[in-house]
């Protein structure tokens, strides 16, 4: 286990499900482009409030940094290739400046003169990326060759591009003798592990599937029988075949061994936190390596998700217009039938967490604080989609403020787990959201 931890150079994060149970019955960056404007005026002020009040960004410095953040990923793609031995990783920096790092080595110069053609800051850095991944891969040698007691302290590894360095997560640091080449090494103390999602008796609601649009961030109940969860719908989207159906989170389905079956889990929107009528089921669910699903809507329903919204429940949507790479630094924002909408940065991409004993893998978070009853919610950067959410290390906190306040007194802080959109859509051939 420890080899591949390494190997695939991630964190593990002590996360927790954001399942909802019991659940009962019955920078200052300036606007480059007139798109910009136009989105960012069109942006639901409770979204424009916690872009506020969480990052203290105006609607149109919002979307600006999400936009020049794709610049980055687009950019960052090419120089892996282009330029492996100078190029260092890309992130938005504090006051939202794109920043190219790039080490000494063959093309160093060509790599600047097209990082400053783009635009883009450059920094100077030590090691370029692909030197440590070698690094990495000296670390796992390194494990192996610890006995047991010492090795299994570590739960993870990535490389912190913002640092030019490895971020190694712990256990402790007790017992923990770091060889010399790690010592820029930064190790942290890991979160404990919250309490797992709690099963509860439910009673399927009955009658025909009316009502309205059903959006990314309403919440519904996902039912086996008579028990299920509380989650909240991800992005509209149509399959292969041109069906209606919503992505969302695949530990939400209480029968995963089932979806796409007779015995499939079941699915009924939530209004006023009571369940409604059914308006669909799980045709595919994952909890292993990826967490996704995939819900066919029925055809009597699927009138409701005809659109390409997100929103707070019975507040104004967002209108989803594409799909994004996570970038660090880049603004994110998130809805859950729970939390609402909040708001925060990237803080890491390809990551791993072990969740309830899944190793999830390429995993993105950010600081947002979520809560059980978000799992399976949309995540946006500007009006594209990012990500579903997952897991938190907060999940079981009474209320984001008590998680906040616990990490001014030494707890972690609140942390968002979040599988990137592109990767599902990626494996699932002709799986697309709604952008139009």
């Amino acid at each position: 286990m420890r080899s591949s931890i390494a190997r695939r150079a991630a964190v593990f994060g002590s996360a927790a499900l954001l399942l909802l149970g019991p659940i009962t019955a019955v920078a200052n960056a300036e606007p480059t482009a007139s798109g910009v404007s136009d989105q960012a005026a069109h942006l639901p002020v409770e979204l424009a409030e916690a872009l506020q009040h969480d990052l203290a960004l105006t609607p149109a410095e919002y979307v600006s940094r999400s936009e020049l953040a794709q610049k980055l990923a687009e950019f960052a793609t090419i120089a892996r290739v282009q330029f492996p031995d100078a190029f260092g990783g890309v992130w938005l920096n504090e006051v939202g400046q794109a920043i190219v790092a790039l080490a000494d080595g063959p093309n160093k110069a060509d790599a600047r003169t097209a990082a400053e053609k783009a635009g883009f800051t450059v920094q100077d850095v030590a090691q370029s990326e692909t030197s440590l991944r070698t690094e990495i891969s000296a670390l796992n040698d390194w494990l192996d060759s610890q006995p047991s007691g010492v090795a299994d302290l570590v739960r993870g590894i990535a490389i912190d591009v913002v640092g030019n360095g490895i971020a190694l997560t712990a256990d402790t640091t007790a017992g923990l003798a770091l060889p010399d080449f790690l010592k820029s090494t930064v190790v942290h103390t890991a979160a404990p592990i919250t309490v797992p999602p709690i099963l509860a008796d439910l009673i399927p609601a009955t009658g025909s599937a009316t009502g309205d649009a059903a959006l990314g961030g309403d919440g519904y109940n996902a039912m086996s029988g008579y028990f299920g969860f509380k989650c909240s719908f991800g992005f509209n989207g149509t399959d292969a075949s041109g069906r209606t159906v919503n992505i969302s989170a695949g530990h939400c389905d209480p029968n995963r061994a089932g979806a796409g079956t007779e015995s499939a889990g079941e699915v009924f929107p939530l209004v006023n936190n009571q369940p409604g009528p059914r308006v669909g089921y799980f045709a595919k669910s994952r909890f292993d390596q990826q967490d996704y699903s995939i819900i066919n809507i029925d055809d009597n329903a699927k009138y409701r998700f005809d659109n390409n919204s997100i929103r707070v429940p019975f507040n104004r949507s967002v209108n989803i217009d594409g799909v994004a790479d996570p970038v660090v630094g880049a603004p994110a924002c998130k809805a859950g039938s729970t939390t609402g909408y909040s708001c925060g940065i990237v803080t890491s991409v390809d990551r791993i967490a072990r969740v309830e004993g899944q190793e999830l893998v390429n995993l993105f978070t950010t600081d947002i604080c979520v809560l059980q009853g978000d799992s399976g919610g949309p995540i946006v950067t500007g009006t594209r989609a990012l990500g579903i959410t997952s897991a938190s290390n907060v999940a079981t906190s009474s209320l984001c403020e008590v998680a906040r306040a616990a990490a001014l007194f030494g707890q972690a802080a609140p942390t968002q787990y979040a599988t990137p959109i592109k990767d599902i859509l990626a494996v699932n051939p002709g799986l697309k959201v709604r952008d139009y």
